[in-house]
C-alpha cells in the first residue's frame, strides 16, 4: 500500500509520497537517525504537488478553518488534482498531522487517512526540510510566511469574542481568587505580628479588613486615650467596641515594642488595607462587566460562579456550546475520573455548589437541584452568547423557575411551565428592546439638534467677532457695513464733486 503525506505549511498545501513504506514502518529508529540527514532523506520523500496560497486573506482562511477541523475548498480541489483515484488495485494511505483533519478528509473525499506510526517522524523531517524540498523556496522566504501568518492568526484568535470581552472576566476572576488568598494570608500575618503588642485586639475585632485599619490607627497601645474614641468609633462603626478598645489598651498584657518595629507594622497594615480596597473594587469592576457580557447568567447564578463557569470553560462562546451535563459537573473533572476509574458514584454537582440554590435544597435534593439548575444555566449562558442585545430578563425568569422547583421539592407546590415562562420573558424582552431603540433615537436627535445649535451659536459668534474687526479699522476711522452681508438692499450713493480738484 502507497504512502501519501500531507504536509500544511504556511505558504501551501505540499503533498509527498513515500517510498518502501513498509520496510519504513518496520525501522522506525533509522528512520528517526536519517530524518536530520537530507541525503538519506530525499531517498525516502518525494515531492508530489505544491499548491501556494493566492493572498495572505486565503492563508488565514484555510488554517482557521484547519484548526476547526473543517476542510477548506483550495485543499479538497489539490488533493483530488494530486492524489490518484483509489481503487481495489491501487490502495493508499495519507498521512496527516492532526487527527481531527484526518478524520474531516476521510469523511469529505473517502480517503484512507493515518496519523500514527512512522507518518509523525516523516512530517518532522518535512518541516525541518522543507525549503530544501521545494524548488525556488528558502529559508527566509518560509520565515517570512510563517511570521506573517502566525500574526495575523494569533491577531484572528484574540478578537475573536473583542465585543463580548469574556477575556477581561477571566483575568478578574483569577485574580479576584488570587487575591482572596493572598489577604487572608496577610490577614493571619497581621494579627499575630501586631498580638506580641495588642493580644486582646483580636477578640474585640476578629473582622481582617477591621483589625488592620484598626492596627493602623491604634500603632502604640499606650498613646490611645479618650480623645481617640471618634477616631475608632469612625473605624469600627461602634462606640462600645471603640470604648472596649480603649479599656482594653489601659489593661493589656502585651510586651512593648520598639518604634521601628511598630513602623513596620504600620506600613503592612496598610497594604492589607489598601489591598482589601482593591479587591472591593475589583468585585465591582467584575459586576459591571458581567453585565455587560452575560446579564443573564449573573442573574441567575451571581457574578462569581458565573465568571468561573466562563473561566473555566475557557470563553462564553465555549460555555454555550457545552452541554447541561458538562456545565453541572464543570470543576470536578477529578472526582470525575476518579469514579470513572473506580466505579463508584460520579459527583453532582462542581462549580455549582458555589450557588446558593444548592445550599437551600435538601440533602436528597441537592442532585436534582444542580441538575436544573445546569440546565438553566447553559439556557442563559446560549441567550447571553448569540443574542445582539443581551438583557437580564431572560435570567430573571429562569431564576424564578429555579426558585420554584425548590418549593416543588420542599411543599408540592407545582411550577409553572417552560412555555408559558418563556413566551412571557420573550414579550417583556421585545418590549425592552424596543423602549430602547426608541429611547435611542431620541437621544441621537437631541445630540444631532445639540449639535446644530452650538453650530449656530459658534457661526454667529464668529460673525459677530469679524464685524467688530470691520468696524474698527486700526485707525479708528469707522468703515461703512457691506450691504450683501446684512442681507439689505444697496443704497445708490450720491456722487460728490471734489472741490480741491475742480480748483
Amino acid at each position: 500500500m502507497a504512502l501519501y503525506v500531507l504536509y500544511e505549511h504556511a505558504a501551501g498545501y505540499a503533498v509527498f509520497s513515500v517510498k518502501e513504506f513498509e520496510e519504513i514502518s518496520m525501522l522506525l529508529p533509522q528512520v528517526e537517525q536519517s530524518v536530520t540527514d537530507l541525503s538519506r532523506f530525499n531517498s525516502i520523500v518525494k515531492l508530489v504537488g505544491f499548491s501556494p496560497f493566492k493572498t495572505a486573506v486565503a492563508a488565514l482562511e484555510n488554517v482557521n478553518a484547519i484548526s476547526e477541523g473543517i476542510v477548506p475548498d483550495d485543499l479538497s480541489v489539490f488533493l483530488d488534482s494530486v492524489l490518484p483515484k483509489a481503487s481495489k488495485s491501487n490502495k493508499f494511505t495519507l498521512g496527516v498531522a492532526d487527527a481531527k483533519l484526518g478524520a474531516a478528509l476521510a469523511e469529505a473525499l473517502k480517503i484512507q487517512c493515518s496519523h500514527i506510526g512512522a507518518v509523525p517522524e516523516i512530517i518532522r523531517g518535512i518541516r525541518h526540510h522543507f525549503p530544501k524540498l521545494v524548488k525556488g523556496f528558502s529559508d527566509k522566504s518560509a520565515g517570512v510566511a510563517q511570521l506573517g501568518l502566525g500574526h495575523s492568526y494569533s491577531r484572528c484568535k484574540v478578537k475573536f469574542n473583542v465585543h463580548r470581552s469574556d477575556n477581561m472576566i477571566i483575568q478578574s476572576i483569577a485574580l479576584l481568587d488570587q487575591l482572596d488568598k493572598d489577604i487572608n494570608t496577610f490577614s493571619m500575618r497581621i494579627r499575630e505580628w501586631y498580638s506580641y503588642h495588642f493580644p486582646e485586639l483580636v477578640k474585640i475585632v476578629p473582622d481582617n479588613y477591621l483589625f488592620a485599619k484598626v492596627a493602623h490607627f491604634v500603632k502604640d497601645r499606650k498613646s490611645l486615650s479618650q480623645e481617640s474614641l471618634e477616631g475608632l468609633e469612625e473605624i469600627v462603626m461602634d462606640s462600645e467596641k471603640a470604648q472596649a478598645i480603649i479599656d482594653a489598651s489601659k489593661m493589656s498584657m502585651g510586651m512593648d515594642i520598639s518604634v521601628i518595629d511598630l513602623l513596620n507594622i504600620e506600613m503592612f497594615a496598610k497594604r492589607v488595607v489598601n489591598l482589601s480596597e482593591y479587591r472591593h473594587q475589583l468585585s465591582e469592576y467584575l459586576h459591571s462587566k458581567m453585565t455587560n457580557v452575560a446579564p443573564n447568567l449573573q442573574s441567575l447564578i451571581g457574578d462569581q460562579v458565573g465568571a468561573r463557569l466562563i473561566s473555566k470553560a475557557g470563553s462564553l462562546t465555549n460555555l454555550a456550546k457545552y452541554p447541561a451535563s458538562t456545565v453541572q459537573i464543570l470543576g470536578a473533572e477529578k472526582a470525575l475520573f476518579r469514579a470513572l476509574k473506580t466505579k463508584s458514584n460520579t459527583p453532582k454537582y462542581g462549580l455549582l455548589f458555589n450557588s446558593s440554590f444548592i445550599g437551600r435544597a435538601n440533602a436528597k435534593n441537592k442532585g436534582r437541584i444542580s441538575r436544573f439548575l445546569a440546565n438553566k444555566c447553559s439556557i442563559a449562558s446560549r441567550i447571553d452568547c448569540f443574542t445582539e442585545a443581551p438583557n437580564s430578563v431572560f435570567g430573571e425568569a429562569l431564576k424564578q423557575q429555579v426558585e420554584d422547583r425548590l418549593k416543588f421539592y420542599e411543599s408540592g407546590e407545582a411550577p409553572r411551565k417552560n412555555e408559558e415562562v418563556m413566551k412571557e420573558a420573550i414579550e417583556v424582552s421585545a418590549q425592552l428592546n424596543a423602549s430602547q431603540m426608541s429611547a435611542k433615537k431620541k437621544k441621537k436627535k437631541k445630540d444631532k439638534k445639540r449639535k446644530l445649535e452650538a453650530e449656530e451659536e459658534d457661526a454667529n459668534g464668529n460673525a459677530a467677532d469679524e464685524t467688530l474687526n470691520d468696524t474698527a479699522n486700526g485707525n479708528g476711522t469707522l468703515v461703512e457695513e457691506d450691504p450683501e452681508a446684512t442681507g439689505e438692499p444697496k443704497k445708490k450713493k450720491k456722487k460728490k464733486k471734489n472741490k480741491v480738484a475742480e480748483e
